[in-house]
């Protein structure tokens, strides 16, 4: 019987499409490598991915999102005596700033969801649909906070219910369409 911590490797040769008479073979692992076993065990990311992962998605989308948009509203903009070149810088400029402005407000939506999202996931000890829609519940109520508190109890449930729709719309996906 094998002890289970003995490692398995494959045989890499960084040379190989070289063509050349170099034989430098390296044995890489083909298990994932991790610090601590506890993390061998969890299948979720850490807290620090989870954080770049939000922040960086919420980010792009928003760029994304957003610069289209500004692209449309400068087009609109345009007034009949334009030349091209004024056009063009008329739609960059719009763009580039609504997709700033979009960009920035999803990343720092993302980076509150995933503080939230794992001190709630901490607090609990327990890792399910309930941790999202509370992270997502609390993600609207803070980043609406300074308008009212009318205005942080609407984006709070706006929250709740797109963090609810988003882990759900996931499961199903995971469960109803083969991959």
């Amino acid at each position: 019987m094998a002890d289970s911590s003995e490692k398995k490797y494959r045989q890499y040769n960084p040379y190989q499409d070289l063509h050349v008479p170099i034989q430098n073979l390296y044995n890489l692992p083909t298990s994932p490598e991790y610090l601590f076993q506890e993390e061998a065990a969890v299948q979720r990311r850490s807290w620090g991915e989870n954080l770049q992962y939000y922040t960086g998605s919420g980010y792009l989308t928003g760029a994304i999102v957003g610069g289209v948009k500004g692209s449309f509203q400068g087009l609109k903009a345009a007034e009949p005596g334009d030349s091209l070149k004024l056009r063009a810088n008329r739609v960059l400029n719009a763009g580039g700033q609504t997709g700033r402005r979009f960009g920035n407000s999803l990343g720092v939506m993302g980076l509150i969801f995933a503080g939230l999202e794992s001190g709630i996931i901490h607090l609990r000890g327990t890792d399910d649909l309930v941790n999202s829609v509370l992270a997502g519940l609390g993600t609207g109520a803070f980043y609406r906070a300074a308008s009212g508190v009318r205005s942080a109890a609407v984006a709070g449930a706006i929250g709740g219910l797109a963090a609810g729709a988003a882990v759900t719309g996931k499961q199903a996906i995971k469960r109803y369409v083969p991959i």
